[in-house]
């Protein structure tokens, strides 16, 4: 292992080996600077980051409700926040 002082927001970058089939290498290759990474460094470091904090995933039930509510508002069954209180003489800055 190596490291190396010129690292990004994180401080000391390390260097570190690992074995992937060259099937795998082949696609990073052929990907990163497509997805505007610099390097290949960058694109599995990105890659490492997503993998220890995935990004949040939607409930079937979430995405479910969500469309339904996309359908009310689409059809005029909802009102806006500022409609509402207006209704109801009601100070949103309070």
């Amino acid at each position: 292992m190596s490291t190396d002082t010129d690292g990004p927001e994180n401080g000391r970058m390390v260097k570190i080996d690992a074995r992937v089939p060259a099937s795998v290498l082949e696609e990073i290759d052929e990907e990163y600077e497509r997805r505007g990474y610099a390097s290949r460094s960058e694109a599995i470091r990105d890659a490492l980051r997503d993998w220890l904090n995935p990004s949040v995933t939607l409930s079937e039930e979430t995405i479910d409700a969500l469309a339904t509510s996309r359908e009310q508002r689409e059809c005029g069954e909802t009102r806006s926040l500022d409609d509402v209180a207006e209704k109801y003489d009601v100070d949103l800055d309070e």
